[in-house]
């Protein structure tokens, strides 16, 4: 598996991570636990060594589901989660419930992960969502106590906007940016991207297949479970699958020429973008995990990018890509 260094931080990892969320929540089936702990472990196995959770995953299975996975691979793999939601007495962290990135409880929102972790030190520790009640600055100062703690290494901002960025950068320089980006979600090229390449900043992109829909196993007459999160998502309705399939169209054109799936075309998209990217794929199925890191010995020539690049201009993505209540704590 190639590496990759994230901004100028010096934090090298895997050239693909692998998100962890959909292990515990938001797709439905939910997989067996035991199951997972292998999947994560064969990962390893396969050169993979950047891993992404939050405590509000399940909230917290997640993290103790890749806390027990990882812990025979201390100091081998990077584990990355997040802070930023308001608990809830009764459920936990839930986006429902709101967003708090107070210093306290960011300080106190780390130590219960350290422990479902089951690590002594947080290798990257991101604000989930901006919270607009507490300045970044707050939050960027309450993370460098941490670091300067030992209790995390690298800071990390989610869906941040470039100008919110800055000003973390500011008082405690940041490691990662994570925020959905794809071929179909392109806004981060607008400000954050630059921003990003100006400061030495590493990116992440999450949702880099848009939810599975980019692999092109997808389509209008799909079936999705009350329970899954993409059910309640506007481009996920059926007649706007329909429209989007333009998309899958494109990525499948290359894909034949290349020997390819879509969803490899997709993510190898993304590597070229920048030697600083790395996408964080989620899967939940060994044979997905197996095609998703094929992407990886994809080469796009320049050519075939400008062919992307062309092709996609002329596609209009359908819809929202998030329900309005998620969609208001994204910072863009």
């Amino acid at each position: 598996m190639q590496k990759r260094k994230l901004g100028n931080s010096g934090l090298e990892v895997s050239a693909l991570g692998l998100g962890c969320m959909g292990m515990s929540r938001s797709f439905a089936p939910i997989p067996d636990r035991q199951e997972m702990i292998a999947l994560i472990r064969t990962a390893v196995e396969r050169g993979i060594t950047f891993f992404d959770t939050a405590e509000v995953y399940g909230p917290f299975i997640n993290e103790e589901l890749v806390g027990e996975a990882l812990e025979p691979f201390r100091g081998q793999v990077v584990i990355a989660t997040k802070f930023g939601f308001r608990h809830d007495p009764d459920r936990g962290p839930s986006p429902t419930a709101g967003l708090d990135s107070r210093p306290e409880q960011i300080r106190w929102v780390a130590e219960r992960s350290l422990k479902r972790l089951r690590m002594d030190v947080i290798d990257l520790f991101y604000q989930h969502r901006v919270d607009p009640d507490v300045p970044i600055e707050d939050v960027a100062g309450a993370v460098r106590d941490l670091i300067q703690a030992g209790k995390v290494k690298h800071f990390g901002l989610s869906e941040a906007s470039a100008q919110t960025i800055r000003r973390a950068h500011a008082v405690q320089p940041v490691t990662a940016v994570q925020s959905e980006y794809s071929l179909w979600w392109r806004r981060p090229e607008e400000a954050v991207l630059p921003t990003l390449e100006e400061l030495g900043i590493g990116f992440v992109p999450y949702s880099p297949l848009g939810k599975g829909f980019l692999t092109g196993k997808i389509d209008e007459n799909t079936t999705l479970d009350r329970s899954d999160l993409r059910s309640r998502i506007p481009r996920f309705a059926p007649e706007l699958r329909k429209a989007n399939m333009a998309l899958v169209d494109l990525l499948n054109t290359v894909a034949e020429r290349k020997t390819a799936t879509p969803g490899q075309i997709a993510l190898a998209w993304l590597l070229a973008r920048k030697p600083w990217i790395v996408p964080i794929p989620g899967t939940t199925q060994l044979a997905r995990f197996e095609e998703n890191i094929g992407a990886v010995n994809v080469e796009l020539s320049p050519d075939d990018l400008r062919e992307i690049e062309s092709a996609a201009s002329e596609i209009t993505v359908q819809g929202g890509r998030y329900p309005e209540e998620l969609e208001r704590m994204t910072n863009l």
